[in-house]
């Protein structure tokens, strides 16, 4: 008799993506997801794997994964120190657009609900407790429901100061995973600040944290979450760990050891500033990472001048098997910038399975570290391939699709671009944020006023092309207020935006050519300021007689 074919298991309804203001309602304060995470703190300290278990999947009606596609998020953030508001809305703006998109994981920068330059407001304890309230703010507007949030933020424990990744997911904190190398070197403090993370001895039992009272015990029944090197291990079978920025840079990253353990999913959150030409090693740390261990790394950052005078170059990445599969831009005026990617995680499994040294130091790490699951913090409930999510049809039109070969061309600035692009979008930042009116130039017509006039002009049109392309955007509303303009004016040209905010003079004297004064004048029309020519020789002698009569 033939044999009556076996149902195959049917996905459970899930309710529609929710955000924060103008989005739908809010989910439940405990979401299918949440619930099945409810016991993350009754795990046991004895045993060198910690569970989070609540009950299984099938009373919870999960489905069964049948495939090992998964969506991936990573953002650019142009973050400012301190503004803890501000920082609370470019947050959740991006974790929306990677829910537009499909994404079952979101990957913030280093820092990023502080802002990464606090400096030494980092010895001050308003600046823990403002974290924690953000990350409440981020639950209660329902960013981590149905999606999973890697949050970069300082952390105090046990008395120090920790730089922090805190996951999150349907307003659990799932992990927090401190900085275990910190950055030292040229424009970097770190150690002023916080102390480089020790995993405690092997046996001793996990760590946990006790998160604030208020409200994550009495609106979300949690009172603390695990703290350590750990990695996370969904019930689908997809893995998940963290490296933070440094990390990727010293010569026994983390990324390592974590490929070795079986991690696929690689992230780092990072708050790394503009030198030239660091974009291109930094890509070839991530390539080379992932093409001698196989998995996918994720890398963020931040963008943008966070109140200091270092600017972040944000180009968010994806790379998959030591190929990109997914990147921002370098160099841009926007606030918020999301690059997502679907990956099939089957890729890496079988990457690595045809890498015989890999297998034999896999093998040897599991035997030295008590098995692969030593490290390993099980999430039994908690998904991240796609076939355990239920979107609309909407977002899964938006979602990106597979990209089996090849990889995409490296978008890498010459030299040349670097040195104008991150100066122009440094100053629009400064000139925004610090409540100035515009720019005034000497002009002489020399090299170094022009070259200054060259990168006003660049600022203005990457503006102006932000602000057209998008009338009722961040940029072009910043764009009316700092030119005092009426709401629906945007630029016409470069030109017309430098004329209100770039005042340009020639300030000749006896000695003054006309070739410069013609270079000059010649320069600011082109740029479109607002121009002058004066002479002040009178004053030269005035300031020449003051010091003959001293």
């Amino acid at each position: 008799m033939p044999s009556t074919p076996t149902p195959r298991p049917t996905r459970s309804p899930r309710s529609s993506l929710s955000g924060g203001v103008g989005c739908a309602p809010p989910l439940p304060l405990l979401s299918p997801g949440a619930a099945a995470a409810a016991a993350a703190v009754s795990h046991s300290h004895s045993l060198p794997s910690a569970t989070i278990s609540a009950q299984s999947a099938a009373p919870l009606g999960l489905p069964l994964p049948t495939s090992s596609l998964v969506t991936l998020a990573t953002c650019n953030l142009n973050q400012w120190a301190l503004d803890f508001e501000g920082n609370f809305q470019r947050i959740l703006r991006s974790c929306q657009v990677a829910k537009s998109r499909g994404a079952t994981y979101r990957l913030g920068p280093e820092l990023e609900i502080c802002g990464y330059g606090c400096e030494d407001h980092f010895l001050e304890m308003d600046t823990f407790r403002h974290g924690w309230e953000t990350l409440a703010k981020l639950f209660a507007s329902g960013a981590t429901d149905d999606l999973m949030c890697d949050f970069g933020m300082p952390v105090l424990h046990g008395g120090v100061r920790y730089n922090c990744r805190v996951i999150c997911k349907d307003r659990r904190v799932l992990l927090v995973r401190p900085k275990c190398a910190l950055a030292d070197n040229g424009n970097y403090r770190e150690g002023r600040y916080f102390t480089a993370y020790r995993a405690p001895a092997k046996g001793s039992g996990m760590e946990t944290i006790l998160l604030p009272r208020e409200p994550f015990f009495t609106e979300y029944h949690q009172r603390s979450a695990p703290f350590g090197l750990h990695h996370l291990q969904c019930s689908d079978s997809a893995t998940l760990g963290c490296e933070s920025c440094e990390e990727l840079w010293t010569p026994q990253s983390t990324h390592i050891s974590l490929s070795l353990r079986g991690v696929e999913i690689l992230s780092n959150g990072s708050g790394s500033h503009h030198e030239l030409r660091k974009l291109q090693t930094r890509m070839e740390l991530m390539i080379n990472a992932t093409r001698k261990c196989g998995g996918v790394y994720l890398y963020a950052n931040q963008r943008g001048c966070d109140g200091g005078r270092t600017y972040y170059d944000g180009c968010a990445m994806i790379v998959v098997n030591g190929r990109i599969v997914a990147q921002a831009r370098q160099f841009d005026v926007r606030e918020v910038e999301v690059v997502c990617a679907t990956v099939d995680l089957e890729d890496v499994r079988s990457y690595r399975a045809s890498n015989p040294a890999f297998g034999i130091q896999a093998a040897r790490s599991a035997s030295e570290e008590g098995g692969t699951s030593a490290w390993a913090l099980s999430l039994e409930g908690v998904t991240l391939t796609n076939d355990c999510q239920k979107w609309s049809p909407e977002v899964e039109r938006q979602r990106p699709k597979v990209m089996t070969e090849g990889g995409l061309e490296l978008r890498v600035p010459t030299p040349e671009e670097e040195c104008c692009l991150g100066p122009a979008c440094w100053m629009w930042d400064f000139l925004r944020r610090s409540g100035a009116a515009g720019f005034f130039l000497p002009l002489s017509g020399g090299a170094d006023s022009s070259s200054v006039a060259a990168i006003v002009a660049v600022m203005c049109t990457l503006v102006t092309k932000a602000s057209r392309e998008d009338p009722d955007g961040d940029v072009a509303k910043e764009c009316r207020r700092v030119c005092r303009k009426d709401d629906p004016w945007v630029p016409s040209s470069p030109q017309e935006m430098a004329n209100c905010i770039l005042h340009t003079t020639f300030m000749g004297t006896e000695n003054s050519s006309e070739v410069t004064l013609s270079r000059a004048k010649r320069l600011g029309e082109a740029v479109g300021s607002y121009h002058q020519s004066i002479k002040i020789d009178l004053v030269v002698e005035a300031i020449l007689k003051v010091f003959q009569i001293t």
